[in-house]
């Protein structure tokens, strides 16, 4: 059983990916890692990082391909799709394994993930592997668990199903269809909101260029992280990979904020929890997917 590994990336170290750590997390599961680098703005580093980093590997895997970013694309955030596609087009296996800039894969999960790939690669109703999503928002100690935040999502496509990435790049689907999935019973470590705010702010502003162009940048010049319902203490361990970002975090973000604070959408939230803990449903979930039992 062979598995590749694909990303397509722009502007990394501008906008603050630990994009080096994520390559790093999905290289032991992969025989090929193929990156799509888009074309870097003055500053930018990301495709010199990667290089460096593939040459220090004692078993090189990852292949690059200079991808052709078109800045005058700037609706719904479809480029993200479409240079996504581009990467999985180059993979050479049936097993693909697709990793964004700001995702880890915790070291625990590798055997999880492994066994998941074997017992799923004969079954033909099987399409792809669904993932569980940790998502950090403001800090490293701070965990996003309201139903704002998909808490699954497809990670692993079997090439051979037509699977591609679909409007932004969240997920995928076969001819507009969702995929019929399996659990792969792992966890997919989400970063993209935790940076320094006013990193934070430069990526944002980055980034929503590509669902409204520069019309929005002056929203991003005084960034601040929002007291939103449902943030939690994170209590589990970070991928070991991330130790220096995690203990080098040098701003502060407390999420815990007064009743007074809450908003009528904060309400509606709250109601939906109790409502989901009582009949273990969550109201009005994404699910672009099909679980297969």
């Amino acid at each position: 059983m062979r598995v590749s590994g694909f990303t397509g990336i722009r502007n990394g170290t501008l906008m603050g990916y630990p994009f080096l750590q994520s390559i790093q997390s999905l290289l032991p599961l992969v025989d090929e890692m193929i990156i799509g680098i888009g074309q870097s703005e003055s500053g930018d580093t990301t495709k010199a990082e990667i290089l460096k980093l593939n040459d220090s590997l004692s078993e090189p895997k990852i292949r690059i391909f200079d991808s052709y970013w078109d800045t005058n694309k700037t609706k719904g955030g479809l480029i993200l799709s479409e240079k996504t596609n581009e990467a999985l087009d180059r993979c050479r296996n049936d097993w693909c394994f697709y990793i964004q800039a700001d995702e880890l894969i915790h070291e625990d999960d590798l055997p999880l993930i492994k066994q998941a790939l074997e017992t799923n690669e004969k079954n033909p109703e099987v399409q792809g592997l669904l993932f569980k999503y940790v998502h950090f928002y403001g800090s490293y100690q701070t965990i996003a668990t309201s139903r704002r935040w998909y808490r699954n999502e497809v990670r692993i496509v079997k090439k051979s199903s037509g699977a591609r990435s679909h409007n932004d790049a969240q997920g995928f689907r076969i001819n507009g269809e969702k995929l019929s999935v399996a659990s792969s019973g792992s966890r997919i470590f989400h970063y993209g909101w935790v940076k320094p705010p006013k990193m934070m702010g430069q990526k944002s502003k980055l980034l929503n260029r590509w669902w409204h162009g520069n019309k929005m940048d002056n929203d991003f010049d005084d960034f601040q992280y929002d007291r939103q319902y449902g943030l939690k203490a994170f209590e589990g361990t970070h991928p070991k990979l991330m130790h220096d970002l995690v203990t080098h975090q040098d701003w502060s973000f407390d999420y815990r904020r007064s009743l007074s604070d809450w908003t009528l959408k904060d309400l509606n939230l709250f109601a939906s929890d109790i409502f989901e803990r009582t009949f273990k449903f969550r109201i009005g979930e994404y699910r672009p997917y099909r679980l297969v039992k």
